[in-house]
Order: structure tokens, then C-alpha cells, then sequence
């Protein structure tokens, strides 16, 4: 039993490390998408290249394979990101736009807010992708 949760642990620090990496490839996109489109739309767009560097982090490093087709593990990585996607965005337009302006906050807030953003899903995006994404097929929750 001792050896299952230290396992379980294992994965989610690497879950945390390789979504660390997709979050940072988010962020930095994000930057020079704002110049050239609204922060809202860049948001989304960063999403969904971070998205793309997230699911194949996590299909070589944390997920054991499901025996499941890759076209059909991103479909599902696309469903639970959709979830997730929609917390960022709320996150990080409600930091930006309500939450910061009212203490005053200004220093950086777009970056800010969609840092704390993107750091918001973990723990519900884990769950969603060890038990819907990269399930195996043949076993039952």
C-alpha cells in the first residue's frame, strides 16, 4: 500500500514537472500573442498550444499507456482541457479585470493573472486526465 501512494505521488510530481514545462511554453507564448491580438483571444490561443506541449509531455512521462489510439488519448486530453481552459480564462480575466483593480494591483497583472491562471486546474485536470484520458480501456473506476 506504501509503495502504491508513493507511486501515485511519483506520477503526480511528474504530472506537476512536465505541466510545469507546458504551463511556462503557455505563458511564453502568450507574451507576443498579445501584441498582435486582444489578451482575451491570446489567452486561448497560448491555451491550446500549451495544451498540445502538455499532452505529449504527459503521454512520455507520466501516464502509463492506455492502449488507446493517440489520436484518441488527444480527444480526450482536448475534452478535459476544455474544462480547464474555461478556469483559466475566468481566472485570469476576473484577476485582471475585477480582482487586481481593486487593490491597486498593476505591477505586471496581465502576466500575473494568467500565471495564477494557468496554475489554477492542476489538481482537477490531473483527476480528469489519469481517469478519463490515459485510463486503460479495459479497466473500470
Amino acid at each position: 500500500m506504501k509503495r502504491l501512494r508513493a507511486l501515485r505521488a511519483s506520477e503526480f510530481v511528474r504530472f506537476i514537472v512536465t505541466g510545469g514545462c507546458a504551463a511556462c511554453v503557455n505563458i511564453l507564448v502568450r507574451i507576443p500573442l498579445g501584441l498582435v491580438m486582444s489578451y482575451s483571444a491570446s489567452i486561448i490561443v497560448a491555451y491550446l498550444i500549451g495544451m498540445t506541449t502538455a499532452f505529449l509531455l504527459a503521454k512520455l512521462f507520466v501516464f502509463q499507456k492506455s492502449e488507446r489510439a493517440s489520436h484518441a488519448e488527444f480527444a480526450r486530453f482536448a475534452i478535459v482541457n476544455l474544462v480547464a481552459l474555461l478556469q483559466v480564462w475566468l481566472v485570469s480575466l476576473g484577476l485582471k479585470d475585477r480582482v487586481f483593480p481593486w487593490f491597486g494591483f498593476t505591477w505586471h497583472a496581465e502576466l500575473v493573472a494568467h500565471a495564477i491562471g494557468v496554475a489554477s486546474p492542476v489538481v482537477t485536470s490531473y483527476y480528469g486526465h489519469k481517469l478519463f484520458t490515459f485510463k486503460a480501456k479495459n479497466v473500470s473506476v
